[in-house]
């Protein structure tokens, strides 16, 4: 393989997730448009909502390992060589960033009344005021 070529990895992830693939694509699509949605309607982060939001990130971060393992028919004893270790850390992480995302933009749909009565607790702002 002389080059790097996205569709390879496209179909492989089409072949191995099936219909899978389509419903996290779609997840991830709602997510992104809902975080960019609450940043651009609050002005920026909120941070008690941020810090849930991560919260739920941790926990899809081991979500996205159970998933894999379930989709691979494999289990924690089939890690065996540090390139595994990297694969199932990088997985983690990919699934910490999309639950935080996600869970950041669900949280903002779902929070009642003015973005002004949160904009306080926004990272960025000053203390006190």
């Amino acid at each position: 393989m002389q080059e790097l070529d996205p569709m390879v990895f496209f179909s492989v992830f089409q072949e191995m997730l099936g219909l899978w693939l389509w419903l996290i694509l779609a997840l991830a699509a709602f997510g992104l448009a809902a975080f960019v949605y609450a940043l651009v309607r609050d002005g920026g982060l909120v941070s008690r909502r941020f810090v849930w939001a991560q919260l739920a990130g941790v926990a899809g971060g081991f979500v996205a390992i159970i998933f894999m393992w379930w989709i691979t028919n494999s289990s924690p004893a089939d890690i065996g060589g540090a390139i595994d270790v990297v694969l199932v850390l990088a997985i983690w992480i990919g699934g910490f960033l999309g639950w935080t995302i996600l869970a950041y933009g669900v949280l903002a749909l779902a929070a009642r009344g003015s973005a002004a009565v949160e904009r306080p607790g926004a990272l960025g702002s000053s203390f006190g005021t």
